[in-house]
Formats: structure tokens, C-alpha cells, sequence
């Protein structure tokens, strides 16, 4: 008989949340008919972010993905208004990405659309364990290495 790996049960805990938290985005998401998938919605609220407008590259990196399917994402945004490529000021070989007015206003339907998830999601926890929840998350998050901040 096998000893349980702890370990390997929480990450297996912690995977099916992941695949929870996605599922009940993508459900609110699809409710609002935004027509933004939750991968662009993540690069819509990387750019929302960000100081001025990034590269692809950077988006790539801040995201974690290869540059390849940031310009997939883009692509998508782009033909629905959502965002622009714009040309560098400085250098006009550089492309950078920026939300156009109907990219702020679906800001705003996301942001409505992430906070009912986290309602959903959230709700059987308590304020104390929220608050204990939130600490461990963050302790999480902060053990990894922080890449691209150039925006």
C-alpha cells in the first residue's frame, strides 16, 4: 500500500481550482457577450496595466506565452476594435499594442464580469478565510520570479 504524496494532492487540489476559476470566467464572460475569450481577456487587462503602450514582445513576456500567441491574441482583439497596433514614436520598426475606446469600455465589462466569478467562486469562504486565503496567495505568487516589467 502507497503512502498519499500531501504534496501531490494539494497541486491536484490546486489544478482542479484553476480549471474551476477558468470555467466560472468563461461562463460570466460568455453571459455579457463580449466576444473576448479569457486569454484575451487577460492581455486586455495586461495592456489596461501597463504605463504606455507595450511591444508584443513584452506582452509575450508579462504573460508567459510565446510571442506567437500574443500575436494571435492581438490579432483576434484587433479585428473586433478592441485594440490597435500603433507604431513607435521613437523607432518605427517597433509595433506597440493599445486599447482603443471599445478595449476601455470591454475593461469595464470585464471587470464586472471577473468580480461576479470571484463572488461565485468565493462565496462558501468567510471573511477570515479569504483574508488567510489571500495571505497564501500571495505568498505563492511572490515565490516565483517576476518577469517583464516593461510595462
Amino acid at each position: 500500500m502507497t503512502t498519499p504524496d500531501p504534496d501531490g494532492v494539494l497541486a491536484e487540489q490546486l489544478l482542479r481550482l484553476t480549471r474551476r476559476v477558468h470555467r466560472i470566467q468563461k461562463r460570466h464572460l460568455e453571459r455579457r457577450d463580449l466576444g473576448v475569450t479569457p486569454a484575451q481577456s487577460r492581455l486586455l487587462r495586461t495592456l489596461a496595466h501597463c504605463d504606455s503602450p507595450p511591444r508584443m514582445a513584452d506582452l509575450a513576456d508579462r504573460l508567459e506565452v510565446v510571442p506567437r500567441a500574443v500575436t494571435t491574441l492581438v490579432d483576434g482583439l484587433e479585428a473586433s476594435g478592441k485594440v490597435r497596433r500603433v507604431p513607435d514614436p521613437t523607432n518605427r520598426r517597433v509595433i506597440r499594442i493599445e486599447l482603443t475606446d471599445d478595449g476601455h469600455k470591454a475593461m469595464l465589462e470585464l471587470r464586472g464580469a471577473r468580480r461576479a466569478a470571484a463572488e461565485e467562486i468565493l462565496a462558501p469562504l468567510s471573511d477570515e478565510q479569504r483574508e488567510v486565503l489571500g495571505g497564501l496567495l500571495v505568498t505563492l505568487v511572490d515565490g516565483t520570479p517576476v518577469r517583464g516589467r516593461n510595462c
